[in-house]
Parts: structure tokens; C-alpha cells; sequence
């Protein structure tokens, strides 16, 4: 077994960037204006792990993983390098950007051909790693853990080595167990394992019964699966429309034995491929793509949304950053929110006014939106304003949106016509929108008699709004508004809101509320068919309570089951809801927009969540689930060694109020559930590492509509709790989602 970076360099072997790499090199590591360091870097042998000299006492060698890398931006693309380098030195900057909280390296090269080889060879290699078969994954996981279990470097494991290994990857052996393997692999009695010994050795860890089982039923053709043993597993088992081309396309997909391929069969291998890639994936494949209509009014969608984007962490004293607007657009969020202040120097800023979270520049920020914003996504991207600035502030505001956005910001109506409804995502798409006051009627736009100047409108402040709990009105407070900024808010401008049948008369489609989230879950309870009826021709936006000082999110469903489109969460807080909100936004090419059920968007329809009637949003389904076992479950105490992980598997529904449920299934024990609309119903699977003497560890989750489910016998991939796909991670269920009776 090759053990020396083999997945790392996979197709990569000889190329002259990675060799670059392997060689290292000096690069300037910048702090601040001050701190400008030299230091060398380089990839190690594995061509995964990077090292880097530090001049921190005890701590001789500091490494990253490819694994711990979220982007490389070439330039100066980072709040630091920005901050701190001048414009001239631009093509010998680069960042490294990482997942979760880790703080960015911010780089310089001594010329540009070197910052490049740096930057294209770490992208070559983390692309690299994620086009590997999950078969190479899944060794290239086991390499690594065995590479940590070889204290002596000698490429050889003796019996505790071995123990060592297997307590890494979690398998629980006695000792006597361990043995037998150790002498069955141990052919030449040396008592170490090498080479094609280790090899067997994997083999026979990895060995997967309940595979076995299931394979062993469907391969009725000399002990292999034919096409048409493959057909019949797709038909019966998996409960797919397919075909015969079907059933030789994942021969031809997936099978790893040539001859066995060119005789249209499957062999054990072959089957274990499908099962792991994603056409064996609880995912839907054909929803990974954008799969919707995107052609209806705005309004129609569930859009993805961000509250206090500009905060890293909490709203006291968090720093404020457009490192968390790049986060959050990558995420593909469709609407990021900007709180505007005065600033020094006559620049507006964007902080949590009253606190001591950092001010960054609004300019910096809407730079940093237009260079990200459609990188995940092409539709639009609205942003929302909370407008605290004097007048001459705001002119500068409207200035740099106008300016620095240029073509992709929406100043006036489409068409020539006053409009009547939202235009689409899809005639939007690379567009921004502004959501602000603005001091006229939209057809103003279209008559050149608007003579007004400055004017005041009231602010409705979600600060001041929320400091005092539901109790104290908030004082009304007047802020003058610029015509300029006034003039760009087309499609999106802020209104306060007095009652539905107010708004029915009253409101245009383009004037929305914001709704705090207790008064929104008020609404939802009471009025909750009148509140689908508001949002079938209007926008509603709903924000956390000012209360979560701590960035705590509220549960977006109640929301989305009466047709709120513009559920802003903190996607800076890794928390339960917003695994819930990824798992909504996952499918439809994770576009960031999802098309709302029928019954949400038809003016006929009285469905109300709370009170199910009869409708076309009834569709009941029983959900049949069982969870097999799990794979390669990662170890969260690295200090506890000893311990193994013991998982808890948890599966929970969310919906409408009679399908929520959850519940821990034991190995292999079938559950059901009735769900009676599952058009707004999610499921999400949690692993937990039980404890009986503290709290659980999350180990990973995974959460998805019901609607892109696939039936049959699944794969479900786990995500850490900041939702990064854990490498080779992941569970084995049997589902079936069928009509009830």
C-alpha cells in the first residue's frame, strides 16, 4: 500500500505547481501595517498537509490541512491585505481563507508568477481532493489514520500500532479479535503488517455485512448482478422509475472490474461504488441542478437570508467584517443586510449601532458583494438598508451603490410600463436590488413631475424596536431621506405594517414590511390563511429579536408555512436553524431561491397550517425509515484517545405543526410517520456521540426537503455544525416514502 500522498497527488503526479509546493517557499505573512513577517512554507510529503515556520517558543512547526481550507483568493481580497498592503503589491498577494473560525493568512510573494503557482497549486489539490471516487476518500481517510498510528515511520505496523489505528477510526476489537486479524494478515510472520498485508488488512475492517446481504439478494447471475438484476434493485428495491438504459448507464458508471463491465455486470465492488456516489445519495441527483420554474414574480420564492451579515459573532462586541458578507454569499444568501452609520471622514459605516461591535466601510462592503455575490448563484441579490446616516452620508451611499455596482443594480422599473407584479429570479438574474424608504410612489419613476427634495420618513429602528422587549413603542424617530438613495429602491421599498386588510387597500406590491419574529409568529398562529394571502402578491421579511444579543436564530419553518419569503437568520451562528435553512435551500441547484408550493402562491387556496381542511396540500404520505449503520464517524475528543465514539442517532421531522416530530431510532428498528403536507416538510438527521455524563457532541448533521428525498436504500452524507461535508463520513438507511392508505 503506497502511503506517501497518494490521494493528494492523484493526477497530479509531476505537475510543476505541486512541485513548486513540495519545494516551499519564503512569503511575507502580514498582520498589520507593523507586523510583516518572512516565514516558510511548504507542502509536506502527504500533499495535504502544509507547515509553516512560527517564531513561538514550544511550538517549532505549525501545519493546515488542504481539509481546513474554505478558499485561496488571489490579490488582495482579504479585509487584512486590504487593510494593510498598498495597491501596487496587488498580484503578489494572496489569502488563505478557512472554514469555521480560524482566523485568514493574509500572504505576499516575493513577485507575481510565484503568488500564482502558490494559488493554483493549492486549488489544483483541494480540487483534486474533492473529485476523488468516495472509494479513494474513504482510503485516503484510513491512510491518513494509519500514517498517525505509525509512530516510527518505519511504514510497518506492529500489533499495538494496529490497536492504536483502530481506536482512531473508531472500531471497537478486543484484543483477541485484533490478534486474529493481526496473524491472518501477518503471512510472513514478521510481526509487523507492509505493504499488500496492510492492504488485507483494510479489507477485512471494511468489510460491510449489511452490503453483503443486499447484494447477495439481488445477484442472481453466477453470483454477480446483471442488467437486469440491476433493473429489478432500481424497480423493486430502490422504487425508481428506470429503465434498462438506466441499469447500464451505473454499470458503465460505476462497476471497477473491466470484464465484468463488458459483460453489463455488477460486481460487489461495483455496487458498493453506487451505493456511496450520489446516485445512491438520499439526495435527489436531479435536484442538485436548478430543476424549478424561475420564471414567476419574486414573490413566489422562498428566498435565502441573512440578518447583522456584517457581524463575525455576537452583536456586543463582535467584529464586523465583509469577510462575513463573502461568507454568506458563498452560501449562496440572496439578501444580506447592511446596518448604515455616520462615520468619520464623512464615510458611512456599517457596525451595530450602540455597541462595541467594529465599524467597517460601506464602501469595502458593497466591493466585496459586487466581486462574490454571484459566484454560487447567478439570481439577484437584494440588499437591505437600516439607514441611520445624515443626508450628506446617504448621498455618498447612493453614490458608491451606483458607482461601484454600475449595470447590476436595478435603478428603475423593467420594461417601459409601471408594473403590476415582481419580475422573476431568471430576469434578474446578475442584478442587485436596493430594500429601503423611499420618499414617492414607484410610477413617480415613470412621470418627471417628482420635484422632491429631501423629505423625512419614519425609521422604524429594529434596534430600537427590540431593546425593550414587545412592551415599549418604539420612539418614531424622523430621519431625512437623500432623493438619490430614495430614487434607487425599486422593487423593494421598506412600509410599516397595519394589519392585512390595511395592506390589501393600501399597499402596492412593491412596499413590504419587516416583521420582528414575535409578532410574525403571532401572525402565523391567528392569521395564518390571511398571511399566505399577503404574501402571494407582496414580500414579508422577518428578523431575530433584538434580545439575541448572542446571534441566536429563531425556527424559520412556522415562517415558510405561511409563505414568508425573506427569512433573515444569523448565518454567522451555527445552530439547529440554520441546518434547517441549508437543508431547505440544498436542493434547486442551491441557488439561494426555491419555488413555494402551489397552494401558497393560488389566490383560491385557504390552506392554513394550523388547521389542516381538506385541499390540495393534503397529500398524505407515510415515511417508513430505518438506519442500517454508520461510517467512519470522526473522533471529537482528540484528549480522550481511549474513548470510542458511541453515536446516537437522532431523525427529526419539521413542517407543518402535525408532522413535527423526532425520534432515536435503535440499529436497524423500523420507525414511521404520518405526514400530511409534505410539500413543507424537512427531515434531519443528527449523530451524536452519547455521553452519560455530560451533554452529547454533535458528530454531524444532515437536513433536506422530504420532497427531494429518494427512496430505497440511501447514503446520507453528515456535515459539521458549521456545515462542512465531513470527508467519508456518513449513514446507511432504508426509506420509502409512500401514499397512505
Amino acid at each position: 500500500m503506497e502511503r506517501n500522498g497518494t490521494a493528494g497527488k492523484h493526477g497530479l503526479e509531476g505537475d510543476p505547481d505541486l512541485q513548486f509546493l513540495l519545494a516551499g517557499v519564503t512569503l511575507v505573512k502580514i498582520r498589520s501595517h507593523s507586523w510583516k513577517k518572512n516565514r516558510f512554507f511548504k507542502l509536506q510529503e502527504d500533499c495535504k498537509t502544509f507547515w509553516h515556520e512560527t517564531q513561538k517558543p514550544f511550538r517549532r512547526n505549525k501545519t493546515f490541512t488542504i481539509d481546513d481550507i474554505d478558499a485561496v483568493r488571489k490579490g488582495r481580497q482579504s479585509e487584512g491585505l486590504n487593510k494593510h498592503t498598498d495597491p501596487s503589491v496587488e498580484d503578489q498577494c494572496f489569502a488563505i481563507i478557512f472554514k469555521g473560525r480560524k482566523r485568514n493568512l493574509d500572504l505576499m510573494a516575493a513577485n507575481e508568477a510565484e503568488a500564482r503557482q502558490w494559488v493554483d497549486g493549492v486549488e489544483k489539490i483541494i480540487n483534486n481532493m474533492r473529485n476523488l471516487s468516495h472509494q479513494q476518500k474513504s482510503e485516503h481517510w484510513i491512510i491518513n489514520c494509519m500514517r498517525k498510528a505509525d509512530k516510527n515511520d518505519d511504514n510497518k505496523m506492529t500489533l499495538k500500532e494496529l490497536k492504536h489505528f483502530l481506536r482512531h477510526i473508531n472500531v471497537e476489537v478486543d484484543d483477541t479479535y485484533a490478534e486474529e486479524i493481526f496473524k491472518k494478515c501477518d503471512t510472513s510472520n514478521s510481526g509487523s503488517l507492509e505493504g499488500d498485508e496492510i492492504r488485507h488488512f483494510y479489507d477485512l475492517l471494511t468489510q460491510r455485512e449489511e452490503v453483503d446481504v443486499i447484494y447477495g439478494n439481488c445477484a442472481k447471475t453466477e453470483g454477480q448482478m446483471s442488467a437486469r438484476d440491476v433493473l429489478g434493485f432500481l424497480l423493486n428495491e430502490q422504487r425508481q422509475q428506470a429503465s434498462m438504459e438506466d441499469a447500464l448507464r451505473l454499470i458503465e458508471k460505476y462497476e471497477v472490474d473491466e470484464t465484468a463491465k463488458q459483460q453489463n455486470r455488477m460486481t460487489k465492488d461495483g455496487f458498493m461504488m453506487y451505493l456511496q456516489h450520489e446516485d445512491g445519495s438520499i439526495l435527489n441527483p436531479a435536484h442538485k441542478e436548478v430543476y424549478q420554474d424561475m420564471s414567476q414574480p419574486l414573490n413566489n420564492y422562498y428566498i435565502s437570508s441573512s440578518h447583522n451579515t456584517y457581524l463575525m459573532e455576537d452583536q456586543l462586541k463582535g467584529p464586523s467584517s465583509t469577510e462575513a458578507y463573502i461568507k454568506a454569499l458563498m452560501k449562496s444568501c440572496r439578501c444580506v443586510e447592511l446596518d448604515c452609520w455616520d462615520g468619520a471622514n464623512g464615510e458611512p459605516v456599517i457596525y451595530h449601532g450602540y455597541t462595541l461591535t467594529s465599524k467597517v466601510l460601506f464602501r469595502d462592503v458593497i466591493k466585496a458583494i459586487k466581486d462574490y455575490a454571484f459566484k454560487t448563484s447567478e439570481y439577484p441579490v437584494i440588499l437591505s438598508l437600516e439607514n441611520h446616516c445624515t443626508v450628506e452620508q446617504q448621498k455618498l451611499m447612493a453614490h458608491y451603490l451606483i458607482s461601484i455596482l454600475g449595470d447590476a443594480l436595478v435603478t428603475k422599473p423593467l420594461g417601459d410600463t409601471m408594473p403590476s407584479n415582481f419580475p422573476s429570479p431568471e430576469e434578474l438574474k446578475g442584478k442587485f436590488l436596493i430594500k429601503g424608504k423611499r420618499l414617492n410612489k414607484l410610477d413617480a419613476a415613470f412621470n418627471n413631475n417628482s420635484t422632491i427634495e429631501e423629505d423625512t420618513v419614519s425609521e422604524e429602528d429594529e434596534a430600537a424596536d427590540s431593546e425593550n422587549g414587545q412592551k415599549a413603542k418604539p420612539k418614531k424617530s424622523k430621519i431625512k431621506l437623500a432623493t438619490v438613495l430614495s430614487d434607487i429602491v425599486i422593487y423593494c421599498k421598506s412600509v410599516h405594517f397595519h394589519g392585512f386588510e390595511h395592506a390589501k387597500e393600501n399597499q402596492d406590491f412593491y412596499e413590504m414590511s419587516s416583521f420582528k419574529e414575535s409578532k410574525a409568529f403571532n401572525l402565523a398562529d391567528t392569521s395564518g390563511t390571511a398571511y399566505i394571502h399577503h404574501n402571494m402578491d407582496k414580500l414579508s421579511r422577518i428578523y431575530p429579536a433584538g434580545s439575541r444579543t448572542d446571534s441566536s436564530n429563531y425556527n424559520p419553518v412556522p415562517m415558510w408555512n405561511v409563505g414568508c419569503q425573506i427569512v433573515a437568520l444569523n448565518f454567522q451562528t451555527p445552530s439547529k436553524e440554520m441546518h434547517i435553512n441549508q437543508g431547505r435551500f440544498l436542493p434547486n441547484g442551491f441557488c439561494g431561491y426555491i419555488l413555494k408550493p402551489e397552494f401558497q402562491r393560488s389566490l383560491s387556496s385557504q390552506f392554513n397550517p394550523n388547521t389542516l381542511t381538506k385541499g390540495p396540500w393534503l397529500q398524505r404520505k407515510t415515511f417508513h425509515i430505518m438506519v442500517i449503520s454508520a461510517q467512519q464517524l470522526p473522533k471529537l475528543n482528540k484528549d480522550k484517545q481511549k474513548s470510542i465514539v458511541d453515536p446516537l442517532v437522532r431523525i427529526e421531522i419539521f413542517g407543518v405543526p402535525a408532522d413535527n416530530a423526532r425520534f432515536n431510532p435503535m440499529w436497524n428498528e423500523k420507525f414511521e410517520f404520518d405526514i400530511h403536507v409534505p410539500e413543507l416538510a424537512m427531515v434531519r438527521f443528527l449523530v451524536e456521540d452519547y455521553d452519560s455524563t455530560s451533554q452529547n457532541d454533535l458528530i454531524g448533521q444532515y437536513c433536506l426537503p422530504l420532497t427531494s428525498v429518494q427512496n430505497g436504500y440511501r447514503h446520507v452524507p453528515l456535515l459539521t455544525k458549521r456545515g462542512d461535508v465531513i470527508c467519508s463520513a456518513g449513514l446507511f438507511v432504508h426509506l420509502m416514502v409512500i401514499d397512505a392508505e
